[in-house]
């Protein structure tokens, strides 16, 4: 009998939850997000919780949340899509210039990044986008047309110029190295503007409806669409809509971070020899325990037995390409990352330049007073989120970054 390295999170009146974060620290505030979810009568059989877990606006980070009959979009989120690309080049680490500094600028330049405010351009999105931007956004534009026709508040949105940017916060784009030392291209980033529209909107609209049916909730993030019903379905198909535009997105930036690659670094390389791409922010319609779901995995990773997924660490951490043992009990998910165990304003008051200089020791990066609520301190202990998750998932390869892009 093979042994579940899970707890019961004790004290609900809903639904159990399983918890995979023996060994890890869980934020009591998380606890209770959790335990408020668990009361929805929607969901089926049990909640499962990753490791990486923390409090989440509108619902707990590294959660996985059955439903039947109903979906929480607040649960969601709105970087719908959200995820993760790696490949494996021919390239090892003696190919790689020694001035890392150059191959940083060049990615840089390649992929829109990070988020100016105010007034004129954002220097997060195209000013005229490149042609594989184009043909990326014209697969995509007849269904988001349809969508927006019924819900004509999403026509204007940040769209066809976001798609191939990286964003801010926790996406970055990262030159990597493994345990061979073969060279690996990755990066983290989702549905950006339009994705952000739609989630919101659509949170909103959950609100609405349970003000006009007069439904109590534990929490107003717990507001929900039913099945069967307009708003659902709309949901549903914009959602669908956002996860595909996220991959796109992925594809779209991977090209350009291989094309700076190959400005800089002078000996041809082939790219994608392995190549993974999974999404740890969307829901998925699925068949658990015999019956047929819907699943919202909230930072959390499809493990299905031999899928293959990307755990990252924080700058300067390790990060992972693992294979999935389909633990059904977990709903077949694994986490997303590390997780956080501190807020970015926290990190930021907590810690200087210097610390965030000693902890990326070793990778070209930014190290300034703006990324410090991403220093590796704010996030768990990468080698013990493995360790509490080692019946989800096998590493396959262990990856170390050499440079980091953040927006």
């Amino acid at each position: 009998m093979t042994t579940q390295h899970y707890d019961l999170l004790k004290g609900t009146e809903g639904s159990p939850i399983k918890m995979w974060t023996q060994g890890v620290p869980v934020d009591p505030a998380a606890k209770q997000q959790l335990l408020n979810t668990a009361r929805m009568p929607f969901i089926f059989k049990h909640m499962a919780v990753m490791p990486d877990v923390h409090l989440g606006k509108g619902s707990t980070i590294g959660s996985v949340i059955p439903t039947k009959g109903a979906v929480i979009p607040a649960a969601v989120g709105v970087d719908l899509g959200c995820g993760m690309s790696a490949v494996r080049t021919s390239l090892s680490a003696a190919d790689l210039p020694d001035n890392l500094a150059g191959l940083r600028t060049a990615i840089e330049k390649a992929v829109p990044h990070g988020r100016t405010m105010g007034r004129g351009r954002d220097k997060g999105s195209w000013d005229a986008a490149p042609k594989q931007v184009d043909h990326a956004w014209a697969a995509l534009k007849g269904r988001f047309d349809a969508i927006a026709a019924k819900h004509p508040v999403l026509k204007k949105t940040n769209n066809h110029k976001h798609l191939g940017t990286l964003g801010t916060g926790n996406h970055f784009v990262e030159v990597c190295l493994d345990e061979a030392n073969h060279v690996w291209f990755m990066l983290h980033t989702g549905s950006r503007g339009v994705g952000n529209a739609i989630g919101s909107y659509f949170i909103e609209k959950a609100r609405d409806e349970m003000r006009a049916h007069m439904i109590n909730l534990p929490d107003r993030d717990l507001a929900y669409l039913k099945e069967g019903t307009r708003s659902f379905d709309d949901y549903v198909e914009a959602v669908e809509w956002a996860q595909d535009y996220a991959r796109q997105n992925r594809a779209v930036m991977m090209l350009a971070v291989l094309d700076a690659a190959r400005s800089i670094i002078r000996k041809p390389f082939e790219a994608r020899l392995i190549a993974v791409d999974c999404h740890h922010n969307y829901i998925e319609r699925g068949t658990y325990f015999g019956e047929d779901i819907l699943l919202t995995r909230k930072g959390a990773v499809s493990a299905q037995k031999g899928q293959m997924g990307i755990i990252p660490g924080s700058m300067g951490a390790k990060s992972f390409i693992v294979r999935g043992l389909g633990n059904e009990e977990a709903f077949c998910s694994c986490s997303h990352g590390a997780g956080r165990v501190m807020s970015r304003t926290q990190a930021k008051a907590r810690f200087t330049v210097a610390d965030q200089v000693k902890a990326t020791q070793g990778v070209e990066c930014r190290k300034d007073e703006a990324v410090i609520d991403e220093i590796p301190m704010a996030y768990k202990d990468i080698e013990k989120v493995m360790e509490a998750q080692r019946d989800l998932v096998e590493v396959v390869h262990t990856l170390r970054q050499v440079v980091c892009v953040k927006g």
